[in-house]
């Protein structure tokens, strides 16, 4: 194989030929970027889209959660391969434990593997959940929440602040994500080009807003201005999302939660043990309250609380552990014994008593379902036909550094001769002879 490719998780990936961005937007329904489109808040992005670029919608992958999804964008494969089918899971010793150690990753990220080959790397997040397990394979990384504490002595930066010439906001201030792109702009103006940058942003506005919203609008207006500057810098832009949101409410705005415990236990099932995978330290975003759960409980019990919990209104979908592993892609020891999923408008909680409702007082905006799982999917420069196409037929966010490093129009002619082919219809092209 050339040298100028690398296979990584099953996939082969050019190496970036010009300077490539992905930008994950955390919580990012479609709608927001289609409302500040049309309400002309976002003109550089308007202006990329005329210009060559694509935005189509996509897929993410489930549960529609942070961990989950940002894993996916980075190693370009879903949860059985890397290993993080949520953020929070139920180990082995029946403690409940944050998936934000890289001891939990079974696959490489792209970016540990392009560093390994001599590519220039950066990984940014604005929450710090994710920068242990970006860093996975010292790739450098940093969190916008913590830049006050961290350096980037790769870069030899030992004042992240000062770079980025202001006070890094909390996580939960409208602008951390913008933070985070501030340090990919700091780093490059200072340091020089990346060859490879990863920015992941944080949901907060999308947490508390809908499309329309003040704060809303003003993130995105201040979003498509540092697009802006990336596109000014010469870097081939690509963004997606981990996942949507959408309001988990009844009519009177209340949230509307489905309490898993006490239905099972209204039953009469007992041992159960039930997993909120959208766990993490940031409970003013979503109270813990999402759209999927899984419940751990023996096997005497499994026939009968499938059929409690799927009679639930507003509940989509119960697996068992052997189905939801294979439909979902999951790793089968990281999952509880039966998976749930929900609708757009409905969340999965514990118990009544163990959920704080006035974190979520001015209204529960949430994701973790199916209904989440469509987001934005865009590339910055003219694709090849071949990846064009692709897209056009709808492509998961797992496919965005496949669309960036090798779909790219001037990245076609790394091999003379050969079109730059998707590797899954590589593969129906294979399996079809």
């Amino acid at each position: 194989m050339p040298a100028n490719i690398l296979t990584i998780n099953g996939r082969e990936y050019h190496r970036p030929v010009r300077p490539t961005v992905a930008i994950t937007i955390d919580g990012c329904q479609p709608d927001y970027l289609d409302d500040a489109l049309a309400r002309g808040l976002m003109p550089r992005l308007q202006a990329m889209l005329r210009n060559g670029g694509s935005y189509r919608r996509g897929r993410g992958h489930m549960p529609s959660l942070t961990n989950t999804n940002n894993l996916s964008i980075v190693t370009g494969a879903p949860p059985v391969v890397h290993g993080i089918p949520g953020n929070h899971y139920l180990a082995p010793s029946s403690e409940e434990v944050q998936l934000v150690d890289p001891s939990f990753l079974r696959a490489p990220t792209i970016y540990a593997r392009m560093q390994r080959a001599g590519v220039r790397v950066l990984c940014i997040t604005a929450k710090d959940k994710l920068r242990r397990l970006l860093a996975d394979g010292d790739v450098p990384s940093i969190s916008a929440e913590l830049a006050h504490q961290l350096s980037l002595p790769a870069f030899d930066v030992d004042d992240v602040v000062q770079l980025v010439g202001r006070k890094n906001p909390g996580p939960y201030e409208w602008d951390l994500s913008h933070y985070a792109l501030e340090i990919g702009l700091a780093v490059t103006r200072e340091r020089g080009h990346l060859d490879l940058l990863y920015v992941s942003l944080t949901d907060f506005v999308q947490h508390k807003e809908p499309p329309g919203g003040t704060m809303a609008d003003r993130f995105y207006r201040h979003l498509d201005e540092l697009l802006g500057a990336y596109l000014d810098l010469g870097y081939v832009v690509g963004i997606t999302a981990d996942h949507g949101m959408h309001a988990k409410q009844n009519p009177d705005g209340s949230p509307r939660v489905h309490y898993l415990e006490d239905v099972l236990e209204r039953a009469g099932i007992r041992d159960f043990h039930v997993v909120l995978p959208i766990t993490d330290p940031y409970v003013v975003h979503h109270g813990a309250l999402g759209s999927f759960a899984w419940v751990y409980l023996p096997d005497r019990y499994r026939e009968r609380a499938r059929e409690v919990l799927a009679a639930l209104d507003g509940v989509e979908e119960v697996f068992f552990r052997e189905e939801s592993a294979v439909i979902y892609e999951h790793p089968i020891d990281r999952i509880g014994d039966l998976s749930v999923a929900a609708d757009a408008r409905t969340a999965l909680g514990k118990s009544r008593a163990k959920h704080d409702l006035s974190l979520v007082a001015s209204g529960l905006r949430s994701h973790g379902g199916r209904h989440e799982q469509i987001v934005p999917v865009i590339v910055s420069h003219p694709l090849a036909p071949r990846y064009a196409a692709w897209l056009d037929r709808g492509v998961q966010n797992s496919d965005l550094h496949d669309l960036l490093l090798n779909g790219i129009v001037a990245s076609t002619s790394v091999r003379p001769g050969v079109e730059s082919v998707p590797r899954s219809e590589r593969r129906a092209e294979q399996n079809d002879r």
